[in-house]
């Protein structure tokens, strides 16, 4: 207890960790917020008469081609955005632990099988095989969801594999063993527990790349398709008029950079902390 008393107050005192979180919280606040922010905006229906308004005191991000309050798109995209990040990660997190946690565990034919597979995998780039996920279930929110997260398996496989062979000849696995515990048992009571804060340091910065990835796919058109207010779908939509409505583009990209950057600095830190290999070059206070 004591142990994770200490580590706590080192990620608060984390100046990385303490500025993304300032960016993050931003981030999270007015999305939370964005009914009571852009109440009388419409960001969903084509307005007549106001398309491509600069900005101003009554839309302060300016309105799009079809008349749309950009503000209210960028605030309710945040949504869809964020959202996104966090299910793909998860999704990645849960597929890639399994396999890693077998793999290293049980050792022999069934991680030679495993490993070649997940070699087969990290082949394809990633953004290569999420595509090819959507091209196969098509275009929608939740299937770039688990596009991105699929495409993100090996990633968490290949750590928690290593991490496994590096506990599971301890003597608390040893101990457990003896003490006529399963398989099972051994590997979610006792292994999983010691190899969290590797596996926490990745989770947390694949959260930008994955909205990133999904960003792409919405700005390709395979992923929420309009009206939904998107980020990617928002830079898509809008990238014809870049130059003469600039606005247009520079609310939801400035959006993302802040969320993705936010997220990364809070990454850097976790990494700073959690990993014994870093620690030499410390965790700053």
């Amino acid at each position: 207890m004591e142990r994770f008393i200490k580590t706590l107050r080192k990620l608060i005192r984390h100046r990385s960790i303490l500025v993304g979180g300032i960016m993050l919280l931003f981030m999270v606040t007015v999305t939370i917020l964005s009914p009571m922010l852009t109440e009388g905006r419409e960001a969903l229906r084509p307005v007549t008469g106001q398309q491509l308004q600069p900005p101003s005191r009554e839309f302060p991000f300016g309105t799009d081609n079809q008349g749309r309050c950009i503000m209210s798109r960028v605030l309710l995209g945040g949504r869809y955005s964020l959202i996104t990040g966090l299910i793909a990660v998860s999704i990645a997190a849960f597929g890639g632990v399994i396999l890693g946690l077998i793999a290293g565990y049980s050792g022999g034919l069934v991680d030679d099988i495993i490993g070649r597979i997940l070699d087969v995998w990290l082949s394809f780039p990633g953004i290569i095989m999420a595509i090819l996920i959507i091209l196969i279930l098509g275009p929608g929110l939740f299937n770039v969801m688990f596009a991105v997260g699929i495409s993100r398996v090996p990633r968490f496989a290949r750590l928690a594999r290593g991490s496994t062979i590096a506990v599971r000849e301890s003597d608390f696995v040893s101990a457990a063993r003896a003490a006529g515990a399963n398989d099972i048992s051994i590997m979610v009571r006792h292994i999983l527990p010691n190899i969290l804060a590797p596996l926490l340091v990745l989770s947390t910065m694949s959260v930008g790349s994955a909205i990133l990835m999904a960003a792409s796919m919405g700005f390709l058109g395979l992923g929420a398709q309009p009206p939904t207010p998107e980020w990617g779908i928002m830079l898509s939509g809008s990238r014809n008029f870049m130059f003469a409505a600039p606005w247009t583009t520079t609310f939801p990209g400035v959006a993302i950079m802040i969320s993705v950057i936010g997220i990364n600095l809070i990454g850097d830190g976790f990494r700073d902390v959690l990993d014994p290999r870093m620690r030499g070059r410390g965790a700053q206070a």
